[in-house]
């Protein structure tokens, strides 16, 4: 059997109403692995039906079941992408280009982000949302850390050039939806506020709700995406004084 040259890497919580879209799109991978974290929903089904690659646990922090992922790649390169992601013909190939010829060992991945049908290209930012990512990567170069929500990412070797291809990201349904995340995100990374026993002081956070909302809506331009700008705004700039609130007020659960 030839060795395998690309794994494409895909980390699932019950994500059964996307992760058959997610999956079609990676047929140009020579293996895929799918991470079930929890799933009580279809998910496994479904990923069986792709691969025989899968890899089951349950994981309290993301960056955990992500390092599972890649460990569990047989890949000398590795393609990440989530279940609400699609990789269209054009990055693939463009992908396959890159790992022929690499001038690194790291790749970003410029970002399209959609709500509901609706690309919204401008202010995402603040921990609220990517216009990219290294989500093309060698085995062993990237490691995630530790945390529960937004880990940081440990990166060794060359950074390569950006590609220039998108990829396709449903973010969110609709506001609500997003608003949902909001509140999910800062959920967790209260808890690593907590963990951490500094969970900064609510003068600081109150300051960077403007200095926040500034650079999405402004300087990232937000404000041309109209009430979808100014939304993404507001959430990047409350994440962190509402994360500090949920540390503060609430007990860890």
């Amino acid at each position: 059997m030839s060795a395998i040259q690309l794994s494409a890497l895909v980390v699932v919580h019950n994500e059964e109403a996307q992760l058959a879209a997610c999956l079609d799109c990676l047929a140009f991978a020579d293996e895929t692995v799918v991470v079930l974290d929890k799933c009580t929903d279809g998910s496994k089904a479904i990923a069986s039906g792709y691969t025989h690659r899968l890899v089951e646990g349950a994981w309290d922090r993301d960056g955990e079941r992500r390092n599972a992922g890649i460990n569990a790649c047989g890949g000398t390169w590795i393609f990440e992408i989530d279940a609400d992601e699609r990789a269209p013909d054009a990055l693939a190939e463009e992908i396959r280009a890159v790992i022929r010829s690499a001038d690194g060992d790291i790749f970003n991945i410029p970002v399209d982000n959609y709500v509901g049908g609706r690309l919204v290209r401008h202010g995402w930012g603040g921990l609220f949302g990517k216009n990219a990512y290294p989500g093309l990567f060698r085995k062993g170069v990237k490691v995630w850390g530790p945390e529960r929500a937004h880990p940081h990412l440990h990166v060794s070797g060359g950074q390569g050039a950006d590609l220039k291809t998108p990829i396709i990201h449903y973010v969110d349904r609709d506001i609500s939806d997003m608003l949902m995340r909001l509140d999910r995100y800062t959920t967790l990374r209260a808890l690593d506020l907590a963990d951490s026993g500094d969970i900064g002081s609510f003068p600081n956070m109150v300051r960077k709700i403007f200095s926040r909302f500034w650079k999405c809506y402004v300087a990232r331009k937000g404000y041309r995406e109209g009430g979808h700008g100014f939304v993404i705004a507001l959430c990047a700039a409350l994440y962190p004084v509402l994360s500090h609130l949920k540390a503060a007020l609430e007990p860890a659960s």
